[in-house]
């Protein structure tokens, strides 16, 4: 028997045994579990920059967490060894929400402020973010999550009261670049404008040689982040060749900072990243 899983748009029909496209949710007698919960592949103290989160408590460090799984296809992932990844394919360790926090709290010595929520889409593994983000906040720490924006409402609007800042990829500002990665533009922006007015937002755009890299679309993104707020942060990160996207150079330090100065045209806090 199939069951439709109502986390993010792609609302996957899965059936028994078997995952949808993120890998990570799966039918358990007809019912959709979050199968990689619990399931570390990743977990270090980070400058909270790292995420990048520039205007979020700079200076200090945030307990940075993730998984496997995604629920876009971006042929370009500069994190693919675990976002494209399964519970077989990559080396995992098991952990209890109640571990991670009390971890979260033995590093507040060394300036943690609480979790990070990141590396893979952090989101596909809703369940366990929620039931950190809830022990968290019961510590008097923050939650940070880092994620592609591609998430359905009412799950967002159920995990944001526990959230304190976001990091959302804006992939592009095109719905034909959204279609190659299985995802649309529309979604995207529309969760920023929810989350923005929620909590802290930075957004982060990682510009490709000859798919996203044109000014006309800079001025075009740069002035659509300014209309809901000129002041929210916006990251222009560097390419490098992953995944199955080997078949271009790296993003000339020229491009990002060309198109920075385009997005200052509009934005108050705008910031080159990987140069």
């Amino acid at each position: 028997m199939k069951a439709v899983c109502g986390i993010c748009p792609h609302h996957c029909s899965i059936e028994e045994g078997r995952t949808g496209l993120c890998r990570a949710r799966a039918n358990h007698n007809g019912k959709i579990i979050c199968e990689n919960y619990g399931k570390v592949t990743s977990i270090a103290l980070d400058p909270i920059e790292k995420k990048p989160l520039s205007h979020f408590y700079p200076g200090r460090k945030v307990l940075s967490v993730g998984s496997y799984g995604c629920n876009l296809n971006c042929m370009f992932c500069q994190n693919s060894d675990i976002s494209m990844a399964d519970k077989n394919t990559y080396r995992i360790k098991e952990i209890s929400a109640h571990e991670l926090v009390h971890y979260a709290i033995e590093y507040k010595s060394q300036g943690n402020i609480g979790i990070a929520y990141t590396y893979n889409e952090p989101l596909v593994g809703y369940e366990f973010v929620f039931d950190c983000a809830r022990l968290i906040k019961q510590q008097g720490l923050k939650n940070v999550v880092v994620t592609n924006g591609y998430i359905c409402r009412e799950p967002l609007s159920e995990l944001i009261i526990y959230i304190d800042a976001m990091n959302i990829d804006l992939k592009a500002f095109t719905e034909s670049f959204y279609k190659k990665v299985r995802g649309d533009l529309e979604t995207v922006k529309s969760n920023i404008e929810y989350c923005v007015k929620r909590c802290h937002v930075e957004v982060t755009t990682l510009i490709i040689p000859g798919e996203n890299d044109s000014e006309e679309e800079m001025k075009l993104l740069s002035s659509w982040l300014a209309s809901i707020n000129p002041e929210i942060p916006l990251h222009v990160t560097r390419f490098f060749p992953r995944w199955k996207m080997t078949d271009r150079e790296a993003t000339p330090v020229e491009t990002i900072y060309r198109l920075a100065d385009i997005a200052r045209e509009k934005l108050r806090y705008v910031y080159e990243g990987n140069c």
